[in-house]
């Protein structure tokens, strides 16, 4: 059993709801995302999905992509967002870790490099957001033989045969976006999310969390009672862009710049 399948369980059997923030590893610099992990966790975090910089996040709206070229000014390296996983996991064994991103720097690395390091460092989970399953075989195989999650979206426009591909390789948790668009978008079409996860539902029995355009406590709680989980990334990444010359004075910017994670935990929790 792989730790992020450890964690939905337990989740499941307590009725709590997971929640995935996500970080630009990097932004603004690394021992900064080595701190924010650490206080996500404190603010009720299960999961964290780390961001891989690359020069073209073509998924992702400003927000992001501004926290990506932080990231990369300084220089940060798919080597270098292994070893953060790596100290993370010295102090840290409970909280599953995902790194998401784009094939370009894996391919670079190479596929074997790259899972056998992330294998080693602790790595629970990779999604690779320009990877479609049909080219992604070899890739998980990899990862499955090392135990490691294969994971993947599913947007609104999906095609079902589409779906089909995804649910038979994917692993860990299937992630949802909730609207059409990239991330940061406002999240507004609720009825058609909550047909889109009903259908999902009849597909596949991976827990299904939904992530674009959850951006406080109130999308957290309505998109909770959809899914059995919820990501939070621009919201958070904006934050942190305000604060940044902040954050290394202390615990307290740091609670401030992850509140969004405590009032989403908050709002998750009243669904039990």
């Amino acid at each position: 059993m792989s730790r992020i399948e450890h964690i939905a369980q337990k989740a499941a059997a307590a009725k709590r709801k997971l929640l995935i923030p996500y970080l630009v590893a990097g932004d603004p610099n690394l021992d900064t995302t080595s701190a924010l992990m650490h206080k996500l966790v404190e603010q009720g975090a299960d999961i964290i999905e780390l961001g891989i910089p690359f020069s073209d996040p073509s998924s992702d709206g400003p927000v992001i992509q501004r926290g990506v070229e932080r990231s990369l000014s300084k220089g940060t390296t798919l080597k270098q967002v292994l070893e953060l996983v790596a100290q993370f996991r010295q102090t840290d064994a409970q909280t599953g870790i995902v790194l998401m991103g784009y094939l370009n720097p894996i391919e670079i690395m190479t596929y074997k490099t790259f899972v056998d390091t992330a294998s080693s460092v602790g790595v629970d989970g990779v999604l690779i957001v320009d990877l479609p399953p049909a080219e992604a075989h070899d890739l998980h195989a990899m990862l499955r033989e090392s135990e490691i999650d294969t994971i993947f979206l599913v947007a609104p426009t999906t095609r079902d045969d589409r779906v089909a591909d995804i649910t038979a390789l994917c692993s860990g948790y299937l992630y949802y976006v909730s609207l059409k668009g990239v991330t940061g978008a406002a999240l507004t079409d609720f009825e058609s999310v909550t047909a889109n996860i009903s259908n999902l539902r009849e597909r596949t029995k991976l827990p299904i969390v939904i992530g674009f355009g959850i951006k406080d406590a109130s999308s957290a709680g309505a998109m909770g009672q959809l899914a059995d989980g919820v990501i939070i990334g621009s919201a958070l990444v904006e934050k942190i862009a305000l604060l940044a010359d902040q954050i290394e004075q202390g615990p307290a910017v740091l609670g401030e710049t992850t509140q969004v994670i405590a009032q989403a935990r908050e709002a998750l929790d009243k669904l039990v």
